[in-house]
């Protein structure tokens, strides 16, 4: 989509409406499969099929076919296929309209009305990651190394000994196969930690296997931060060490007037060497700047796997805040790095979802974690997500990687025993044929009002969460800053 850029504020309104269009397409395509699911087995079975609705609340259009009012609620949160010889769910769907008596349907035909809805949305994630297979997911560095590539003055990781070029083996018994992603990850074996100290097996240049146990610390909280309004809309922080990955320093763009523009620096261009020091993170190289002020800095470049030589002068900003003291190259990196396409099977794909969703069920309910339901995430930052995918330049493939995680993610929450969700169903069917008779209809509809009132209630609350990251998730600037700039040669001294 970057031609739209050549169409002015005309072309970002056009991108914005596209995108915009997209994320409600794939967001709606994935409930429509999940509640399709719901509707073939009740037509199967011979149910009562009285609504189809995509979204909650009041219905904003509706239509009916052939006995089924079709409808787009007023909530955007879901989906529904209203059956009324299951179990009440007036609390979501609305009161039945439906006068006659309908006849008593089997449990089992409970069980399977309500597993058809999670089977289908896992049968879509296996379709999207047959799609993924075929086409590829671009992936950074640090989605294929477990090399340390940064550690941070004074962290968790310095004091406890780890180093730059560290190959991390496993975290706390736990093998590990990426720095960042999901599963048998780094950040998730960091996050998910339980314990005063994380135990670390790591493999280091010249000296072997080694164990190293690092204090677990969460960041400090600033002042403003604590406050009842930050408390609301703000995630619990996670533990972190201090430690990145190893990702070879990428350049997204180089300021006009800017030091590295002015060495001749171009966009895609691999940071590989710095005064011949082998760079595994930008922060390497910002360590490098900071320790060298004003002095000339020799970098050797990857430029479509040819090496070239520059040297640039890092130097204050032209325009820039009075306290800004910091000497910078111009250089706006891109956060990704350098990406390549992998193309993993559709087997690893859903088993490594359906793994992440065990182990985060796990830690959710686990009193030792930190995680809890403060840091998941609801329509709006899943539909955000979705808006950030899209804008990459490899946007359709991210969405279909993510889609086998949240097909899978979406089958598995519905499968918990909780009343309104389809394991709450299975649930209460299961004990129907215990019991060999029904459950009391009215006892059923306060259950399912309670937990109804329940379920919005968890979603505002995790609302609030996720527009708290859209308010204080961003931060203003890019490696220059918002409120810096760069000027021309002949006008910089009339600034000084």
């Amino acid at each position: 989509m970057s031609w739209f850029s050549s169409l002015g504020s005309v072309g970002s309104v056009l991108r914005f409406i596209i995108l915009i269009l997209e994320v409600v397409f794939v967001f709606n395509l994935m409930i429509l499969v999940h509640e399709y699911g719901h509707f073939l087995a009740a037509r199967w079975r011979g149910l009562k099929v009285e609504k189809f609705y995509i979204w909650f609340g009041k219905p904003l259009w509706k239509k009916t076919i052939n006995g089924v009012e079709y409808g787009l609620g007023s909530i955007p949160a879901g989906g529904f296929v209203a059956l009324p010889q299951m179990a009440p769910m007036g609390g979501l769907e609305g009161e039945s309209e439906i006068t006659e008596p309908l006849p008593p349907i089997s449990a089992i035909d409970k069980i399977i009305v309500a597993f058809a809805g999670p089977l289908f949305s896992f049968l879509l994630a296996c379709c999207f990651a047959v799609v993924v297979s075929q086409l590829g997911n671009p992936v950074s560095e640090v989605y294929s190394t477990t090399t340390i590539g940064f550690v941070a003055d004074n962290s968790a990781a310095a004091k406890a000994g780890l180093k730059v070029g560290d190959k991390i083996l496993s975290i706390d018994g736990h093998k590990i196969k990426r720095f960042e992603g999901l599963v048998d990850s780094v950040r998730w074996g960091v996050v998910s930690s339980e314990g005063e100290f994380i135990h670390f097996e790591i493999e280091r240049s010249g000296e072997g296997v080694k164990a190293i146990d690092v204090k677990s610390e969460k960041p400090i909280i600033k002042a403003e931060d604590t406050s009842w309004w930050h408390g609301l809309f703000k995630r619990p922080a996670l533990r972190e060490v201090g430690i990145l990955g190893k990702q070879t320093p990428m350049v997204a763009e180089a300021q006009p007037n800017g030091p590295a523009a002015e060495a001749g620096m171009l966009p895609n261009d691999l940071v590989t060497k710095a005064n011949g020091i082998e760079l595994m993170s930008i922060g390497s190289l910002a360590e490098i700047i900071e320790n060298n002020p004003g002095k000339p800095v020799a970098l050797t470049i990857d430029r479509a796997g040819k090496a070239v030589e520059v040297t640039l002068t890092p130097r204050l900003p032209d325009v820039r805040p009075k306290d800004h003291t910091r000497q910078m190259v111009g250089i706006r990196w891109d956060s990704e790095g350098k990406r390549e396409l992998t193309y993993p099977p559709v087997i690893e794909q859903v088993s490594d979802a359906v793994y992440h969703m065990k182990s985060l069920v796990v830690k959710l309910f686990s009193p030792k974690s930190d995680l809890s339901v403060a840091h998941m995430s609801g329509p709006v930052g899943i539909s955000r997500l979705y808006y950030t995918l899209f804008q990459h330049e490899d946007g359709w493939k991210k969405v279909f990687w993510f889609s086998v995680l949240f097909n899978i993610n979406l089958a598995i929450m519905n499968m918990l025993p909780f009343p309104v969700l389809d394991g709450g169903h299975i649930t209460l069917a299961i004990g129907e044929i215990i019991r060999r008779k029904p459950i009391q209809t009215r006892f059923l509809e306060w259950v399912q009002t309670a937990c109804a009132l329940t379920l919005f209630g968890f979603m505002f609350f995790i609302t609030f969460k996720d527009v708290g990251d859209w308010i204080f998730g961003g931060k203003k600037g890019g490696a220059a800053g918002i409120e810096t700039s760069w000027l021309p040669k002949d006008k910089r001294e009339a600034v000084k």
